[in-house]
């Protein structure tokens, strides 16, 4: 499509944007034609998937190209008779659109990555697959209720069991009437945002923390305050300092295998979170999607609360299937009711079929021995994951041996959007720590999903990249001894000994 030249002192972003415009210009690009797709562009051109999405996402800023969700980028026919964008030009921008939507949109929507030590799930043969396939001839051979929407909050065989699973595993007493059904844990926390917060609110998160939660949050209007999270769980001096100050609406948190950092909160904290919740009058919303991989089955914020300002989700993403899309939230039967109705008017109800399926693998008598191995080999895989980063020279932020994470930072890695866009030329999904942070400042720190980083390919990778980057550190450590060593020379001829 377009000719880059990789040896010019002009970034390929540079290029890709004049050589679009140009060809629009020439009528080479008619107005509505598509572009290639991100991958294919990426691909026939040597570069990166990102440089490409800066490119595009820049000539959509520029109203060069429209995006239309799920379809791709077309040529804008609001474009004038010279093929240039609107009067204007291009609007002023601070710094590169690279944030967690782009992200969820342009990499976790695309599973085809050959090495994906980035993303967010589990491998297919860590699913409980054979329950799966058994949940689906059960589900067919009892008929398929076709018609109708089903139940506002979900089917309520499901719904019972989950009381039934959180009251004997978490402790949470609730009624299957408190339980909403959802399309998966980012529609709970979509209803959520949206219930609770107003634009302008101040609202807490964990930093580093959930992407997703962060971008609608600020889809909602909220001012975002980061929570900074330690190896232990909370900074809790900085939490009560922040508390006193802003008086936030509410504070979204996962206090039990975070993402990032798979850390945990002690269960002294969430005493005393719960107890400044009363004092400065906010919501807590739990995002505890992990907490199958936790053996321990430690209190939850909401066991603690019992859901007076708690509202808990939960998820089968992690576990079952991403596919199916079925999670679910727990709230006061006053709350709730409100959640209800926001879910009707957004999408009326959630897929019974989806919600039939999981009933039946989570009723299976095998589901409990899956969890119970699916955590075993986490484990392993935490060891060895986290031996093969250290033996690199890696730091890891802690050694949960849970969850599905390291959060791990290379001294040779001072941004790691050097490392991910590297690493995608050669097929690699890493995840950048940069997203998970409410500042969104580069930073060294990545985020490694264990049950994917025992590629071997990875680690033949990994090891060769980080050794060119050590020996250009030294290279430029060497021209600046030079550098001094020249000054030093020259200063004492024109200045003498004494200056």
């Amino acid at each position: 499509m377009l000719q880059l030249q990789h040896d010019s002192s002009t970034p390929l972003v540079a290029q890709i944007i004049a050589g679009v415009r140009a060809l629009v210009a020439e009528h080479t690009l008619k107005p509505g034609t598509k572009l290639p797709s991100i991958r294919a562009f990426a691909a026939a051109h040597a570069v990166s998937v990102f440089t490409v999405v800066e490119a595009y996402d820049r000539l959509v800023a520029q109203g060069v190209l429209t995006s239309r969700a799920n379809a791709g980028f077309f040529v804008s026919r609001a474009l004038d008779a010279a093929g240039q964008a609107p009067e204007g030009g291009e609007p002023q921008r601070q710094k590169p659109v690279f944030d967690a939507a782009w992200y969820l949109r342009q990499i976790f929507e695309n599973r085809d990555w050959p090495i994906q030590p980035g993303c967010g799930w589990l491998p297919d043969d860590w699913m409980f697959a054979d329950g799966v396939r058994r949940g689906l001839r059960k589900l067919a051979s009892e008929g398929l209720a076709l018609s109708g929407y089903g139940d506002p909050k979900g089917l309520p065989a499901l719904r019972t069991v989950i009381a039934q699973n959180l009251a004997q595993d978490q402790l949470i007493r609730a009624s299957a009437e408190q339980v909403l059904l959802t399309h998966g844990s980012s529609h709970a926390l979509d209803l959520a945002a949206r219930t609770l917060v107003q634009p302008g609110d101040v609202v807490l998160v964990d930093d580093p923390g959930y992407p997703n939660v962060m971008s609608m949050l600020r889809h909602q209007g909220a001012q975002l305050i980061g929570v900074p999270r330690t190896p232990e769980g909370y900074d809790m001096a900085e939490l009560e300092r922040l508390l006193a100050i802003v008086r936030p609406k509410a504070f979204f948190t996962q206090p039990r295998l975070q993402s990032p950092t798979c850390t945990r909160a002690s269960l002294p904290q969430l005493h005393q979170l719960l107890q400044w919740a009363g004092q400065y009058d906010f919501m807590l919303v739990e995002n505890d999607i992990y907490a199958d991989m936790d053996a321990s089955h430690q209190p939850s914020l909401a066991s603690l609360d019992q859901l007076h300002r708690v509202i808990y989700i939960g998820t089968y993403s992690k576990t079952v299937s991403a596919n199916l899309r079925v999670g679910y939230l727990l709230a006061h039967p006053q709350a709730l009711e409100r959640l209800v109705k926001l879910k009707m008017l957004s999408g009326l109800t959630s897929s019974e079929v989806s919600e039939q399926l999981v009933y039946n693998v989570v009723t299976d008598g095998r589901w409990r021995k899956h969890l119970k191995a699916l955590r075993e080999r986490l484990a392993q895989a935490h060891d060895d994951v986290g031996q093969r980063l250290q033996q690199l020279g890696f730091e890891l932020y802690c050694e949960p041996r849970e969850g599905m994470y390291l959060w791990a930072r290379h001294p040779a890695i001072a941004d790691g959007m050097v490392a991910v866009d590297t690493a995608a030329r050669q097929g690699i999904l890493l995840g950048l720590g940069q997203l998970f942070w409410v500042d969104a400042q580069p930073t060294g720190w990545l985020r490694f999903n264990v049950a994917f980083s025992q590629n071997p390919l990875l680690w033949q990778w990994l090891p060769r990249w980080l050794q060119t980057q050590q020996a250009g550190q030294v290279h430029e450590e060497g021209e600046a001894g030079d550098m001094d060593e020249n000054g030093g020379e020259s200063g004492g001829e024109n200045g003498g000994e004494g200056a």
